[in-house]
């Protein structure tokens, strides 16, 4: 069961009010009375009239629904405060050097929920089962969030598949390592060929000086 309160046109402005009322959020209405009570804001004395005009609120909706409701047992659900009206409520505060400076006067609207469930009550939903786990110093950033290098023995391996793919896709660079190879064992026959006919020609030369 819930029941609801409003209170409108409460002094003071409303982020003021907000510094009360999360206070009170979510707690049973015993102790949002004891917190109201004994606090020094303002703003407390009209959130505390709010509060106990919606359990009286609690009280008339049991007794017409025929319900038996303990008012000890009822929670504030929600509770939030609304920006109220400063049109035509501007006063003048006197300043140095005869200025004057504006001052404004807010009024802010408080509005309470109250229910007899409590807000664990509710199933939540298992995030923790999808998401992923993360470490507190991957969180914090760093060396330790930054991936992992790779051993020297992967660095190696990659780079021979990469050489075995580059000779299997490029027949032309084997034609060439294979020309490069017999022009090198041809050149030493090409110079024993050569310095046999040299010496031919000096046998000959001394034949004919003799």
């Amino acid at each position: 069961m819930e029941a609801r309160a409003s209170a409108k046109y409460l002094r003071g402005s409303s982020q003021k009010a907000r510094l009360v009322i999360d206070m009170i959020r979510g707690k049973n209405v015993n102790q949002a009375l004891a917190i109201l009570r004994y606090s020094n804001k303002r703003a407390a004395i009209g959130i505390e009239k709010c509060v106990k005009s919606a359990i009286a609120n609690a009280n008339e909706t049991a007794e017409k629904a025929n319900i038996a409701v303990d008012p000890d047992e009822l929670w504030l659900k929600a509770a939030y405060v609304d920006r109220g009206p400063t049109k035509n409520r501007r006063r003048l505060r006197p300043a140095p050097q005869g200025r004057a400076f504006r001052q404004q006067r807010h009024f802010c609207h408080v509005t309470i929920l109250l229910s007899s469930e409590k807000p664990d009550d509710k199933t939540k939903p298992d995030v923790k089962a999808t998401a992923p786990i993360v470490s507190r110093k991957a969180k914090r950033g760093g060396a330790a969030a930054a991936p992992r290098a790779k051993s020297a023995t992967s660095k190696s391996e990659t780079a021979k598949k990469a050489e075995g793919t580059e000779a299997e896709k490029s027949p032309k660079g084997e034609a060439t390592k294979k020309g490069a190879t017999a022009r090198k064992a041809s050149k030493p026959e090409t110079g024993k060929k050569e310095s046999s006919a040299k010496s031919d020609k000096a046998k000959g030369r001394k034949k004919s000086g003799e």
